[in-house]
């Protein structure tokens, strides 16, 4: 079980190891000397996992590899900082006040707690978010296999269905809590636990800087503390008027939620989010220092960004770059037009080849899927059934803006885009900040624009609407801080007054998630079980090689999340999946919807003691099922198929409780017998 304190010690040892980083590489490339170390962790991540990638896909990924690649690092970061004094800037602003970073690391173990076991007397819990950190599985994977990835989540045998073995997801934030397990010795979980804290610390660490550079009043940081966790007005207005009314005048959010919502469930995201924002800060950079090693920055951090959401990194980064290349371009003259053109494009052109794998990796996904557009054109649904059928899809356009927003973002949408319409009063026409604001701004509404109108065709779930706001609410919270701060707000004041009353209208919302992800379900039955299973998964390591693949129920404990998922495989058992379940394939493994279904519905039926010799076959032929567990929660325990199967022998048992199972020594025979139904 993942060790709280092994957690804290890895996120020290890996943001430490990142921000020294970032702060080298921020003395090359940002404008002001202030904003090197609240930058510096999202800069130092985006870098350093953005060039290793690739160099570990071509040399292996090991931990003398990587001490090798962290050691060159370590070793030009100290050449840089040597030699390399800190940047100008104005000394009246002189960055986030210290108390501030102790704030931002205090509010990130909020999203964290979310991924913390909960241990109690009679088992151990889970906090609903865990469901999208099942995950950790390919952390795992990377540490044990090493890279290029092989796919934990489904595995058929070779030659077999004609599946790519590789996983068919951006997954570069969980490579680099793959590198920092590697780095601590501690287990994928663990380190998962570590980084989604570093996401949330840069993030509100950037927000922080950004803040303080757009209006040169360090208290704009506690402001960025203040309105960054504030949550949606939905509680509040249940309360009021019943959730029955609220929910048939508007539609669930679903996923579309603030930064602590996010960070808890999906800091891949939320990190891809703080490289958009940063890009778009060095994109603005570019207008006055076009060359150097700004230019290749500029690529990593963008490739950062694409390879950890192809959401957020790939569809709005785009958009919002080519929209703010445009805007700048028109503010300058040719020479300068010219040169900033040049070098953007090379920047852009180098992002496409660092993220070559990942792009035709998604494209073979696609075609598995057999997805033709991942992208369509769909206004997001806001009202719901009180509101007539025939005006409702019409009403739904305005409403987005009027009242969606509104509801879940209450402090941070009017205030941000009060700032914006008034461009906060920041900086001069010819400074640093009026450009980063242009940056900024264009970013901002880019990424609101594509939560309205775009939504995703891959998956169940419009993870492109719900993820391609998260870059907005980091511009709406820096310049919203940024205008607090620069306008001396007085609480007495008809601002004042409306700002205070909205923060407080969206606090019930926030003790909500914080309560829900410190103390998880509470669900005694399940959360035993999910204790137990801890020797299970001991005895399943024993029997199993470290590149081979274990068949259990992808249903088994699936009532310990709100959503059936095989969490207990994915966290505890260091060992890959020849079928992991339905939830975890739709991520991981690119099959057509009706394969997808076909093969859960096989597992399924082989755990429920349905199994028919042909089954057997396949799970040993097809999917290439080394070890195959059986527990007492499975209706197999009773009508147990592996038992009486000649594919299987039973190599462990523990009474009452569980069976390993390994397959005999046949596989080359049954190989060669020709293929098996196609199930």
């Amino acid at each position: 079980m993942a060790s709280a304190l092994n957690a804290a010690l890895c996120a020290l040892v890996a943001s430490g190891f990142w921000t020294f980083l970032g702060v080298a590489l921020g003395r090359l490339v940002l404008p002001d000397r202030w904003l090197v170390w609240p930058l510096a962790p999202t800069l130092g991540w985006a870098v350093f996992n953005a060039a290793a990638l690739p160099v570990f896909l071509l040399a292996g990924f090991s931990r003398t590899s990587l001490a090798v690649v962290a050691g060159f690092a370590i070793v030009a970061a100290l050449a840089v900082l040597a030699r390399r004094p800190p940047a100008a800037g104005p000394a009246a602003a002189p960055g986030p006040p210290p108390l501030a970073y102790l704030g931002a690391g205090l509010l990130a173990l909020i999203p964290a707690a979310a991924v913390v076991p909960k241990i109690g007397a009679l088992g151990v819990g889970v906090a609903v978010p865990i469901f999208d950190h099942a995950k950790i599985a390919i952390i795992d994977a990377m540490v044990r296999l090493g890279l290029p990835m092989v796919n934990p989540v489904f595995g058929p045998a070779s030659g077999e269905i004609g599946h790519p073995a590789h996983v068919s997801y951006y997954y570069l934030w969980h490579f680099s809590a793959a590198v920092a397990a590697l780095t601590s010795g501690v287990s994928g979980w663990e380190a998962d636990i570590a980084v989604t804290w570093f996401t949330a610390f840069a993030w509100l660490a950037l927000a922080m800087g950004l803040a303080v550079w757009l209006c040169g009043r360090r208290v704009a940081a506690w402001w960025v503390l203040i309105l960054a966790p504030v949550g949606s007005l939905r509680p509040v207005l249940e309360t009021l008027f019943g959730a029955d009314f609220l929910d048939g005048l508007l539609r669930p959010a679903a996923g579309l939620e603030g930064w602590l919502f996010q960070a808890s469930w999906s800091p891949q995201h939320v990190q891809s989010a703080g490289c958009a924002v940063l890009a778009l800060v060095l994109v603005a950079g570019l207008c006055r220092r076009p060359g150097g090693v700004l230019p290749a920055v500029l690529a990593l951090v963008v490739a950062a960004g694409f390879q950890s959401s192809l959401w957020v990194g790939g569809v709005v980064v785009p958009l919002a770059a080519a929209a703010t290349a445009a805007v700048l371009l028109s503010q300058r003259e040719w020479p300068e037009r010219r040169r900033f053109a040049v070098t953007a494009l090379a920047a852009g052109l180098g992002a496409v080849l660092l993220s070559l794998p990942l792009l035709i990796d998604q494209y073979q996904a696609a075609q598995w899927r057999a997805v033709t557009s991942p992208v369509g054109v769909a206004p997001m649904a806001v009202l719901s059934t009180l509101v007539p059928e025939g005006v409702r899809r019409l009403l739904d356009l305005p409403a987005f803006w009027t009242v969606f927003l509104l509801v879940q973002f209450p402090a941070l949408y009017p205030l941000g885009a009060l700032a914006l319409a008034r461009r906060g009063g920041f900086g001069g026409s010819d400074s640093e900040p009026s450009a980063g604001v242009t940056a900024l701004a264009v970013l901002g509404v880019t990424s609101l624009l594509v939560s309205w109108l775009l939504v995703s065709r891959i998956g169940e779930n419009n993870d492109l609407g719900w993820r391609a706001i998260l870059p907005g609410l980091l511009v709406l919270t820096a310049i919203g801080a940024a205008f607090l701060a620069s306008r001396g707000l007085r609480w007495r004041s008809g601002v004042g007054i409306a700002v205070a009353t909205l923060i407080v209208l969206g606090l019930p919302h926030t003790a909500e998630l914080a309560l829900y992800n410190a103390i998880g379900l509470q669900r005694p039955a399940s959360e035993a079980g999910f204790a137990r299973s801890q020797a299970l998964w001991a005895a399943v390591r024993r029997h199993t090689g470290p590149a081979e693949r274990v068949a259990n129920n992808p249903l088994f404990l699936g009532e310990l999340t709100l959503w059936p998922v095989n969490l207990s495989w994915a966290l505890l058992s260091d060992r890959s999946s020849c079928f992991a379940g339905r939830e975890l394939a739709l991520a991981f493994a690119p099959l057509p919807t009706e394969r997808r279904e076909a093969i859960h519905a096989q597992f399924v039926r082989v755990f429920a003691g349905d199994a028919t010799p042909e089954d057997l076959t396949d799970l040993a032929r097809r999917y290439d099922c080394r070890v195959a567990v059986v527990t007492v929660e499975d209706g197999a325990w009773l009508r147990d198929p592996f038992a009486a199967s000649p594919l299987y022998r039973l190599v462990e048992r523990s009474d009452g409780q569980w069976r390993v199972y390994r397959l005999r020594d046949v596989g080359t025979r049954l190989r060669d017998d020709g293929p098996g139904p196609a199930g």
